[in-house]
């Protein structure tokens, strides 16, 4: 119990020290001296109901992205029926603060509604209904959305690293499911910057070599812009090499890069020594964006251990993954960006 009450104390110690050294600009300021953008994914709800929330966000970050708003379970209740309410509210409020908005995501093999997993569709009627949903969407947001995640992790984890054809858009229609929701999006808004999202695909390796020649593929139809790195990797991680490597070579298809859902989750119980592994974590991945001419942007998948999906999704085992703790004070990595930034 002391040991446990001598390892708080000093964590708290740790954060109240980093809070004083980096009161001095936040992110945002930083990030805009840099001409860069750093973000965070944003919850619905904290949004509309906690003031500390609204405010950390605004300060700090000058782009963000929905955690679960955009997605077609949440947008597409019946198949005659879209539901914007939740995600305008996020739109509002990034157009209200200045703050640039990513799209996050048209497809992807989860948050499919049941309405559609469930139902028996032809190839030519989940295509019209892909080409609907993408098309409502993007005119929606039209003016509001900079840049859209169009499809999302469609790649298999393992050899022969496919399209993923146990998906119902896999099944239903086939592998070319991704190069049509490309085309459908570009011909719903031809001015916007459209990414391939994707986890695990980050260094070099057969997922990556996967992700290249998908993308090489479509952006030699004009249908691609930007490539998203994903990130979730546990506390100690740090770009290298192989990961310098892989983005020169997506850098010369002639797509931008961006980081877009990074949190470094750290093994429980939090130490010191481990929130201080995390501020290197953080440091190193945000000066590997900055040294890379195709990054244009870093976003953690939240900004507070107060709403992280860490805790749940480990079952308690991981936590603690973001700049700012459960009391929106920052962190030592916090203090390590603003570091990075300033270099």
């Amino acid at each position: 119990m002391l040991r446990a009450m001598h390892r708080c104390l000093a964590v708290s110690a740790c954060l109240l020290t980093v809070a004083a050294a980096a009161g001095e600009a936040s992110l945002r300021e930083m990030a805009a001296k840099r001409k860069f953008l750093v973000g965070a994914a944003v919850a619905i709800g904290p949004l509309v109901n906690e003031t500390e929330y609204q405010d950390t966000l605004k300060r700090e970050f000058n782009i963000c992205v929905p955690e679960n708003a955009f997605k077609m379970a949440g947008l597409r209740p019946a198949r005659d029926k879209f539901d914007f309410s939740q995600a305008d509210k996020l739109a509002e409020f990034a157009a209200a603060n200045n703050i640039k908005l990513r799209g996050h995501t048209l497809v992807w093999h989860q948050s499919v509604p049941k309405w559609l997993s469930d139902g028996k569709f032809s190839r030519d009627e989940a295509l019209q209904i892909m080409k609907e949903h993408i098309t409502t969407v993007l005119q929606h947001f039209k003016g509001k959305v900079y840049a859209w995640d169009v499809v999302n992790e469609a790649i298999h984890d393992k050899k022969p690293y496919a399209i993923r054809d146990d998906s119902f858009w896999g099944k239903t229609i086939g592998a070319d499911y991704v190069e049509k929701a490309f085309e459908f999006a570009r011909a719903a808004d031809p001015n916007i910057i459209l990414y391939y999202n994707e986890y695990g695909a980050e260094g070099m390796g057969g997922k990556s070599d996967a992700v290249y020649e998908l993308v090489k593929k479509l952006r030699e139809k004009k249908l691609v812009d930007g490539v998203g790195w994903q990130c979730h990797v546990p506390c100690g991680w740090k770009p290298g090499d192989a990961h310098a490597q892989n983005a020169e070579r997506l850098g010369k298809l002639g797509v931008e890069l961006a980081i877009t859902e990074l949190d470094f989750a750290i093994k429980q119980p939090t130490t010191p020594e481990k929130l201080q592994a995390q501020a290197d974590s953080y440091r190193d991945t945000l000066k590997f964006c900055l040294s890379q001419p195709a990054f244009k942007a870093l976003l953690t998948w939240g900004f507070t251990d107060k709403h992280s999906w860490i805790p749940g999704f480990s079952k308690g085992k991981n936590g603690d993954a973001l700049v700012f703790d459960a009391q929106y004070k920052p962190k030592p990595a916090y203090g390590a960006m603003i570091e990075a930034l300033k270099q």
